[in-house]
């Protein structure tokens, strides 16, 4: 494990999220690893920040209203069939883990543990959300919500952000 500091590696990290990567969240309401596809990495309120969205209706919901902190693992090596899984498969109905044999591991930092997979690893801890307003959504975007289930955007603190090979 290599440590990384999580601007010098943002933009490799998102052109991986753009096809798939994992998100990770624990609490005493249950786990669950989700696929997004959607996110940012900055630097807000002098913090290094990872903001996630998360549909209302999704499962992953559930767990990460109840939850502190949250986990980002982005694959280097080829996991199209997880991360598809992990995109169309709700934990609710399936052990995902055992149907793609995907390894927890225990982060540094944080509850919700990571994927046990080379590449990149964010270990977050929730700062800030906010349910997202249709009223300030572009007419273009509508077409993306058509059951009404906006995101909540999540902000977390980014604790942790290293390299497994």
């Amino acid at each position: 494990m290599k440590k990384v500091d999580y601007m010098s590696i943002a933009d490799k990290a998102m052109e991986q999220i753009k096809k798939g990567a994992f998100l990770t969240v624990k609490s005493h309401e249950g786990l669950n690893t989700m696929t997004i596809g959607w996110a940012a990495i900055g630097f807000i309120w002098t913090k290094p920040v990872f903001m996630i969205a998360v549909r209302n209706s999704r499962y992953t919901y559930e767990i990460i209203e109840k939850a502190k902190d949250f986990t980002v693992s982005v694959p280097s090596s080829d996991m199209h069939d997880a991360v598809m899984f992990c995109g169309t498969k709700s934990g609710r109905d399936v052990d995902k883990y055992k149907a793609c044999n995907l390894k927890l591991v225990d982060s540094q930092t944080v509850v919700s543990p990571i994927i046990g997979t080379p590449g990149i690893h964010f270990e977050c801890k929730i700062v800030y959300k906010s349910a997202m307003d249709p009223d300030y959504l572009d007419e273009a975007y509508m077409k993306l919500y058509p059951q009404n289930d906006y995101h909540t955007l999540y902000f977390g603190e980014i604790h942790e952000c290293y390299e497994i090979e």
